[in-house]
């Protein structure tokens, strides 16, 4: 454990419990966390996991901006359901991701657990989009990528970040619960 991962730890606490609450400053803070994780995962080369916090970088911008100025009047996102069909879609594209990341890293990288970390990675870009665009599916997605991280930063002996990730799963059930009660969902697909 080092000062670097306690203080990305604590960001994404604080980051995830704003997204519960849908303050968007959830966004700006997951983007300081994420950039400190890309660094922390070199180091412990984890390599699907530096280039999941270099795109969370991404979708962290992508998110902020979807929750301030997104949706049909550009005055932000509400939360919505999606279509079984677009959750088949993410869960596809997270399954081909997932196939396609870990070929990569088991035939051209040395990462330590390349299979599970790449499905990880791929299902955790989809959780992230559907988080961006305020889809309540994102939650049930992060319960369960967040309880496989548990076991996997456990078995890697990066304890901090399984409680962290613990952490995540309780927040993520408060998540499902609290936009389940939003207003906005009952109207919406």
């Amino acid at each position: 454990m080092s000062w670097l991962e306690l203080i990305a730890a604590g960001l994404g606490i604080l980051a995830v419990w704003l997204t519960v609450r849908q303050n968007p400053w959830c966004w700006p803070i997951g983007l300081i966390m994420v950039l400190l994780y890309a660094w922390l995962f070199y180091d412990w080369r984890l390599y699907s996991n530096l280039l999941l916090q270099v795109l969370f970088a991404a979708l962290q911008l992508y998110g902020w901006w979807q929750w301030t100025r997104g949706g049909e009047r550009h005055d932000g996102r509400t939360v919505s359901r999606l279509r079984p069909a677009g959750v088949l879609t993410g869960l596809l594209a997270g399954s081909i991701g997932a196939l396609a990341l870990g070929y990569l890293m088991a035939t051209h990288t040395d990462a330590s657990s390349p299979w599970l970390d790449a499905a990880l990675t791929a299902f955790s870009l989809v959780a992230q989009l559907w988080m961006a665009q305020k889809r309540l599916q994102c939650w049930a997605l992060w319960v369960v990528v967040d309880l496989c991280y548990v076991a996997f930063f456990l078995h890697s002996g990066l304890y901090l970040t399984a409680a962290l990730y613990a952490a995540f799963t309780l927040l993520a059930i408060s998540g499902w619960l609290s936009w389940r009660r939003d207003p906005a969902i009952w109207g919406s697909r």
